[in-house]
């Protein structure tokens, strides 16, 4: 009896044996399990939002833009800002996109302006040169000189209409929100992004 259960136990054993050195077909949950998570990929926002270093913002110069576009973009802004008042009160557009046609005029007006600038200023540098080389007299590069000066006034202007519009737009749009929460309309969060705007505006600039 105990010769036969000792016979029997290495049969088995043997068998077990087979099949674990058999390769045995793997079903498609076997394969789903092998397969690894993809990977996450990293948060671009995160890359945008990240300063540049002062060697990074010094390699690459800010383009300048075509002052042409700007003068198109502004005339065609200037257009839909003319009737917007007349649309709001008629109810074709809502307040707020009245007011914001407004201040992008003023927007592409200061952008149009420190174009205008950077021009300026790239023209007093090429005409330093030319100067030195004797290609253009004291009086050419006087004339430079004068339009720099213009455009750096000019840009300034701009740049002061330009603060107050943004200023007047984020005070209208808190109101706004204000009155649309305690009409049961609007959201906590939205008053608090306008509280938060406005607030960046009136900080002191550094």
């Amino acid at each position: 009896m105990t010769r036969s259960l000792g016979f029997f136990s290495l049969l088995v054993s043997a068998t077990i044996s087979i099949f674990a050195a058999t390769d045995l077909p793997r079903s498609d949950s076997d394969e789903s399990l092998e397969i690894e998570p993809p990977l996450l990929i990293p948060n671009l926002d995160r890359k945008l939002e990240k300063p540049q270093s002062t060697n990074e913002a010094s390699a690459t110069p800010a383009p300048i833009i075509d002052p042409e576009k700007l003068e198109k973009d502004l005339a065609r802004a200037k257009k839909n800002a003319a009737g917007a008042e007349r649309l709001f009160k008629i109810g074709v557009i809502a307040k707020v996109e009245a007011e914001f046609r407004g201040l992008r005029v003023v927007r592409l007006q200061s952008d149009l302006e420190n174009a205008r600038l950077a021009l300026a200023k790239e023209a007093l540098q090429k005409n330093e040169t030319r100067l030195a080389a004797g290609e253009i007299s004291k009086e050419d590069m006087g004339e430079t000189e004068a339009a720099l000066a213009h455009a750096i006034e000019a840009a300034h202007a701009a740049a002061a209409r330009r603060e107050r519009a943004e200023l007047d737009f984020a005070e209208a749009n808190l109101h706004r929100q204000q009155k649309l929460l305690a009409l049961g309309s609007g959201h906590k969060s939205d008053v608090n992004r306008a509280e938060q705007k406005l607030a960046e505006l009136k900080a002191p600039k550094e």
